[in-house]
């Protein structure tokens, strides 16, 4: 699982910094995360492959989330692009970008598809074969989404020396792979762990921003293995988190630990502060395992 920030800061985008925008890559699968303005020119910078994102997740409807988003689909129709793209968001994006797209005449030379959320509870919103996505209802000004991506579990590892050893055919690999025993010739039942390796463990990533402190959200994202969680201010300024509903690094400390997260990333920080370092050390206090998201920074967790 790898994540590459490529906007973290709230807001407006500003010389060295870009508003929110990540992409998740997972079991060979990559999505992008919102898609503040600038997030094409950050995917070029970062060399990342256009082609490869066929699913967009749009937390809410405010620019720094979501005006990079018609730069983009007009940026594949110009590259000749023919998969589908998928677009996961509140209702009105498909107002949004259709309007745009209209009133420019631009039309695409490919499908975009549009999944518009309303639901306030969590809800399964896309599965493969590999993920899962399910909405984690945050609390901001106008309707809003996290997203709990979860891999499903592999294949066992096929311990190719065991079965070698019981002359199995390869025919049989699949079964073996898929986790059944096997029966020989002269009757004997080969159990499956003596064939195979168990396979890596699924991981599972929260993505939650914008929102207030709201506890409601931890049974969802319970034991996820990385938690990113908006804190756009510091204790100092918790005056303004109810006003703009937004959360301080605490905040989002105390989120991670009543979860029982793996890895706690922090983002979406007001410009107001001179270090990001600030939050960390906030959170901390709180929660030890925290990391700073930073525009280009890439995370890998094995």
């Amino acid at each position: 699982m790898k994540l590459t920030i490529l906007g973290c800061y709230a807001a407006t985008p500003r010389t060295l910094t870009n508003p929110t925008a990540q992409v998740l890559e997972m079991r060979n699968r990559m999505y992008l995360i919102d898609c503040g303005e600038g997030t094409q020119v950050q995917l070029r910078k970062h060399k990342i492959k256009f082609g490869k994102i066929n699913q967009v997740f749009i937390s809410h409807l405010h620019g720094d989330h979501v005006y990079g988003l018609i730069g983009l689909i007009s940026t594949f129709a110009l590259l000749g692009r023919k998969n589908d793209l998928t677009v996961f968001g509140p209702k009105g994006i498909k107002e949004l970008i259709l309007t745009q797209l209209k009133l420019t005449n631009s039309w695409t030379s490919y499908n975009i598809v549009f999944r518009e959320l309303t639901s306030v509870s969590p809800e399964l919103i896309y599965e493969d074969d590999k993920v899962t996505v399910t909405t984690i209802p945050l609390k901001h000004r106008v309707y809003a989404n996290g997203y709990l991506f979860k891999e499903k579990p592999a294949e066992r590892k096929l311990n190719i020396d065991a079965v070698n050893d019981y002359e199995i055919e390869t025919c049989y690999y699949q079964n073996i792979k898929s986790g059944k025993d096997i029966t020989l010739e002269d009757g004997r039942v080969i159990d499956n762990v003596l064939l195979t390796f168990d396979p890596p463990a699924p991981k599972s990533y929260a993505f939650c921003s914008d929102t207030m402190y709201i506890e409601s959200i931890v049974p969802i994202i319970k034991d996820v293995d990385v938690l990113y969680h908006e804190s756009t201010f510091l204790d100092s300024e918790e005056r303004y988190c109810e006003p703009t509903m937004h959360s301080t690094a605490r905040q989002a400390a105390y989120i991670a630990l009543k979860a029982n997260a793996g890895t706690l990333i922090l983002g979406h920080y007001s410009t107001r502060y001179d270090s990001i370092e600030l939050f960390r050390e906030e959170a901390m206090t709180v929660f030890k395992n925290t990391e700073l998201a930073e525009d280009g920074k890439e995370f890998e967790f094995d």
